[in-house]
């Protein structure tokens, strides 16, 4: 007999990608994905995401390029405006498009299977696992420093510990979607405790009398000639800092009413962080002046032995918890990507399956989970973060250029959110700027990052595009994903709009496809969730 990859009743085409899953809807089946993302949950993703280690470690990229205190200061609040500008145009484009995978399902569906598959391929390949394993690795350097007072903490115990904490949060989140979520609820309330005992302090100083550099006449007094180039580059590192603004569009379908809770969440959680960029930047310059902020290796911590005294150790830990949560938010959003890729016939189909009892995507979290840890064994990943970061912005500017092409092409689509298209119009001119300045200032570089994306138009022809591979070949990867549908214990989802309520225990009879022509009338019986 010919093992094969069961499914949840007759499978359609991989490419299909229509609501939950890539199987037909047979009656009477809930395997789904849960709906148990609510309005606290989804900013927790948002802020958790974009709100890192960056703020509490090395907030000077914007100072240093801007040259001056005030110019700082503007350059926060206009990069937070055009972020918040930027999440409106997703906004309409997730209750539009109402599918998990974020810009990656928005780009395929509007520009076609080759654009949405060089999205993918560049986070699948680059973005997500590097950007994991920096994260963790950040997080076991707080966590091993004290041990450490007079030396560097050992690189193989650093990421070992990376390694502990990646494996803890996969756990969690192939454990239950509830778990994941109340982890970066948690952790996210961490960070913005830590932030408001910062920005609070910085009011202080103020009350004190310590804001020479808030003063006009010398908050704008250059440290070092203004530069148009680096005031470009100055906005360039904002718009990094507000990366993970566009997270939640990628778990769409796990959220409590998607049409209503996406965009509050959005219009909540830009607008906090902007605020606490800004004023926590605000509060650093009342203890230190430019040249000691851009001296620090860890601004939050310059600034907790400053004024904290001997509760100084208040601000590593709190590096260490944000960011705990940040690798959290991100194994839980990548996971969705890559779940929504193999949906579309884009990743093997293994990684579209679920768990039949706890309704996670355990197969993508797997794959997130072991290439990251695949980055903490190479040296290399900070200078592929550098070749990938202007690929990653491109996406952005292209998804968003994605919204006024539908508006086009399909005038009378349902769109229960429906901004101007002035404000896609501004997102554009902007991201255009800051795309040809890094084209100009870093042309090898760049040029490398389109050559890394590029490599994957021949994986498309061969993987996806070719239908008719060699019969021994099919056989194989049937074979490999039945083994993987038997290990992880999953099957295909399937969409059932009068069980969306899934997974709560109950029993039910499923019917599988076929697993040879011997047995076509065999069924099997698996626990719903």
């Amino acid at each position: 007999m010919t093992d094969g990859p069961r499914h949840r009743g007759s499978v359609a085409s991989a490419g299909s990608g229509d609501g939950a899953a890539a199987a037909a809807k047979p009656a009477g089946q809930s395997v789904a994905l849960k709906k148990e993302i609510g309005l606290v949950s989804a900013c927790g993703i948002i802020v958790g995401n974009i709100i890192g280690s960056g703020i509490f470690v090395s907030p000077k990229g914007v100072m240093e390029n801007a040259s001056s205190v005030g110019l700082a200061l503007i350059v926060w609040i206009i990069t937070g405006v055009i972020t918040a500008i930027g999440a409106l145009c997703y906004a309409e484009l997730g209750v539009t498009i109402p599918k998990s995978g974020g810009d990656y399902s928005y780009v395929k569906d509007i520009f076609g299977g080759l654009a949405g598959f060089l999205r993918l391929w560049i986070a699948v390949l680059v973005i997500y696992p590097t950007n994991q394993a920096v994260i963790a690795l950040t997080f076991s350097n707080y966590v091993l420093q004290p041990l450490f007072p007079t030396c560097f903490p050992p690189e193989n115990g650093l990421r070992l510990l990376a390694a502990i904490c990646l494996l803890l949060l996969t756990w969690v989140n192939c454990a239950s979607v509830r778990w994941a979520t109340r982890v970066q609820d948690v952790f996210t309330a961490g960070k913005l405790l830590a932030l408001i005992l910062i920005i609070i302090m910085g009011i202080v100083q103020i009350c004190k009398g310590d804001y020479y550099w808030l003063e006009p006449a010398n908050a704008f007094e250059p440290f070092q000639d203004y530069d148009v180039g680096l005031i470009a580059l100055a906005f360039l590192q904002g718009s990094f800092a507000y990366g993970g603004w566009n997270f939640l569009n990628y778990v769409t379908e796990e959220l409590v009413d998607p049409y209503v809770n996406l965009p509050r969440a959005i219009f909540i959680s830009i607008p906090l962080v902007t605020f606490v960029y800004v004023f926590a930047n605000i509060a650093y310059v009342t203890a230190m002046s430019p040249q000691e902020l851009l001296a620090s290796n860890a601004v939050a911590v310059t600034f907790g032995e400053k004024l904290l005294g001997v509760m100084s150790w208040i601000m590593p830990i709190s590096v260490a918890l944000s960011t705990f949560g940040g690798v959290n938010g991100s194994l839980f959003t990548s996971s969705r990507l890559f779940f929504a890729g193999a949906r579309e016939g884009h990743l093997p189909s293994l990684l579209a399956m679920i768990h039949v009892k706890r309704c996670t995507p355990i197969p993508a979290l797997l794959f997130t989970c072991i290439s990251t840890l695949l980055m903490l064994c190479t040296s290399d990943m900070y200078t592929l973060i550098n070749y990938v970061g202007f690929i990653n912005y491109l996406f952005y500017g292209v998804t968003v250029a994605g919204q006024i092409v539908l508006r086009i092409k399909q005038p009378d689509m349902h769109r229960p959110i429906k901004i101007s298209l002035v404000w896609p119009v501004i997102y554009l001119l902007f991201w255009a700027f800051l795309l040809i300045f890094s084209l100009y200032s870093e042309p090898v570089v760049c040029g490398i990052g389109l050559a890394i994306m590029l490599t994957g138009v021949p994986v498309y022809f061969l993987g996806v595009y070719w239908d008719n591979k060699p019969q021994c070949f099919n056989t194989f990867v049937d074979k490999m994903t039945y083994l993987g549908q038997k290990f992880c214990v999953v099957v295909y989802p399937a969409e059932d709009v009068k069980n969306e309520e899934c997974c709560e225990g109950m029993e039910m009879k499923t019917e599988t496809a076929p697993l040879s022509e011997a047995d076509e009338t065999e069924t099997s019986k698996s626990a719903d969730c």
